[in-house]
């Protein structure tokens, strides 16, 4: 018999590379030799000390195990690509944590930064599913078709999504508004796993299986 895939679905990282190492480590110990899969909710940049080195770390995990790792877009990726864009983007990206992935990457402004990382960047879906759940990093529109197609929704909607209690037909997994508890907030039918990791709280992945569409059980670390 071939063992379910258990799905570890990872909260915004921001920057914060060495906590993105440890939770990484306690999902190989709790997955052991079971399948598993990765899916990181965005904004793996900005604010946080070490852009360069999480973007580094997924985009190496992508490479050895390609079919079981997804990186999603958040809105902070969407914000970098602006500056490259739009003119009058690179203040609003520099005011929301940008100063400090250019830092990360030695780099003067958003042009300087690697084309290999900002391919990757581009690249990015917006949205991944399985059977039971839609996974996004902000979320959908009550009132749309589902998933919702807008792309600008999926990276940055907080209301109504938050405050109005819908049936997506699947469970919401999404990250993008930071919670001011260290533990994820699970609803009816969403689930947020945006547990505050730059502002010193836990970066959290919650653990789906198969029979149910919410998470099992979660893992989390915060910094020493």
């Amino acid at each position: 018999m071939i063992a379910a895939t258990l799905t570890y679905a990872i909260g915004d990282i921001h920057g914060c590379a060495d906590l993105l190492d440890a939770l990484l480590e306690k999902i190989d110990a709790h997955a052991a030799c079971r399948a598993r899969k990765l899916v990181f909710l965005g904004d793996y940049i900005d604010r946080g000390p070490d852009s360069a080195r999480v973007i580094e770390t997924l985009r190496k995990l992508q490479w050895r195990e390609e079919e079981a790792v997804v990186c999603l877009m958040g809105n902070h990726e969407a914000m970098l690509l602006k500056t490259l864009q739009e003119r009058g983007a690179l203040d609003l990206w520099l005011q929301n944590g940008g100063a400090e992935t250019l830092a990360a990457f030695g780099a003067a402004g958003p042009e300087e930064l690697p084309g290999d990382v900002l391919d990757w960047i581009e690249a990015l879906p917006t949205l991944h599913e399985d059977a039971l759940r839609w996974y996004v990093h902000a979320g959908f529109r009550p009132e749309a078709e589902v998933p919702d197609p807008d792309i600008e929704t999926r990276l940055w909607i907080r209301e109504p999504f938050l405050s109005e209690p819908h049936d997506f037909g699947r469970h919401v997994v999404h990250g993008h508004t930071p919670l001011s508890d260290t533990r994820a907030e699970v609803h009816a039918y969403r689930t947020n796993l945006d547990t505050g990791a730059v502002y010193g709280g836990a970066l959290t992945a919650g653990v789906f299986v198969a029979e149910q569409a919410k998470a099992v059980e979660f893992l989390s670390v915060r910094a020493p």
